[in-house]
C-alpha cells in the first residue's frame, strides 16, 4: 500500500514532514495496530480543519491497517464512508480517489463479495488506463490484480488467466505489482488443474519476491507459499505441500492475525491436506 505522488509531495502523497509519516512507517514495518492508532490520532487532530486532505488520508490509512489485521467488514465500512469525502476533496478521477476505490475493492474480496469487487476493479482500471499521470500504471495494475482475484474466486479461471497475462505484459516492471499479478496467474492455472505450469509460475514469483525489499512484499506474506502449496498438492507432492502451507499459515498468523482472509485460506488448505 502506498499513497501516490502529487506535485510537491513525496511518495506517501504528503509534503515532507507530513503528519502521516510515522503512521506510514509503522504500516510499512508491518506494525498494523500501531499504524491504525497513529493514523486515527492524526485524523482526530485534523478533523476540525475544513477540507483538510490529511484527515481523510489518515482515515484511509487506518482502514487499510484495519483490513491488514483481518477486520475486513470494519475496513470496508470505513472505505464506504470515505468515498464521498475523497470525491469532494480530490475529485472523482484523482489518483487518491481511484486508490481508495481499489483499496475498498480488496476488502470486498475478503468479504466474499467477488462480483462487486470484479466490477469495481474493472471500472477503476478503465479510468486509470486512460489517465496520464505517473501513478496511473500502478493504479491500473492494482485494479487488474483485484479483478483477477475476483474472477478466480468465482471459478472463472480461463478469464483470470487471460487477464493476468495481459496485465503482466502491460506492466513489465519487476515490482510488487508484477508479484501479485503473477500470483493471480498461478491461482488461475491451479484452478484449471494445470499444476506443473502453476508451480513454475509460483517459483518465478518466489524468485521475484526474494529480490525485493521485505517492506515491499510484506502485504503478500504467505501468498507465495500458498500458491506453491496448492500446486504441489495438485501434483501429489503432499508432504512438500503441507510444509509450504504450514509456513504460510504461521507467517500469516504472525503478520495478520487469525481473522485475516489469507490466514483462513492457509488453515483451510492445511485441513484439506491433512484430511486427504
Amino acid at each position: 500500500m502506498k499513497f501516490f505522488r502529487s506535485r510537491g509531495r513525496d511518495d506517501a502523497g504528503q509534503t515532507t514532514g507530513s503528519p502521516l509519516t510515522q503512521a506510514m512507517a509503522l504500516y510499512q514495518a508491518g506494525r498494523y495496530a500501531e499504524a491504525e492508532a497513529e493514523a486515527r490520532a492524526v485524523a482526530e487532530a485534523r478533523s476540525r480543519r475544513r477540507d483538510d486532505m490529511y484527515a481523510p488520508l489518515a482515515l484511509n490509512l487506518a482502514a487499510i491497517a484495519t483490513n491488514a489485521q483481518g477486520r475486513h467488514a470494519e475496513a470496508c465500512a470505513a472505505h464506504d464512508a470515505l468515498l464521498p469525502v475523497f470525491g469532494r476533496i480530490f475529485g472523482a478521477e484523482h489518483p487518491q480517489t481511484l486508490k481508495l476505490r481499489s483499496d475498498r475493492a480488496q476488502t470486498l474480496t475478503a468479504l466474499a463479495r467477488h462480483a462487486e469487487c470484479e466490477a469495481e476493479c474493472a471500472a477503476v482500471a478503465r479510468i486509470a488506463a486512460r489517465g496520464t499521470g505517473p501513478e496511473m500504471p500502478f493504479l491500473t495494475a492494482a485494479a487488474r490484480n483485484g479483478q483477477i482475484y475476483a474472477l478466480n474466486a468465482q471459478g472463472r479461471h480461463p478469464e483470470a488467466e487471460a487477464l493476468a497475462r495481459e496485465a503482466l505484459a502491460a506492466h513489465g516492471t519487476p515490482d510488487r505489482f508484477t508479484l501479485v499479478l503473477r500470483l493471480g496467474l498461478v491461482r488461475s492455472l491451479n484452478g484449471q488443474g494445470r499444476h506443473e505450469e502453476a508451480l513454475a509460475e509460483a517459483e518465478r514469483a518466489d524468485e521475484l519476491r526474494r529480490r525485493q525489499p521485505q517492506e515491499q512484499h510484506r502485504p503478500e506474506t504467505g501468498a507465495v507459499e500458498l500458491a506453491l502449496a496448492t500446486a504441489l498438492l495438485g501434483l501429489g507432492r503432499d508432504s512438500e505441500a503441507r510444509t509450504r502451507a504450514a509456513t504460510a499459515h504461521d507467517a500469516c498468523l504472525a503478520t495478520f492475525g487469525p481473522d485475516h482472509r489469507r490466514t483462513a485460506d492457509a488453515r483451510a488448505l492445511l485441513d484439506r491436506i491433512d484430511g486427504a
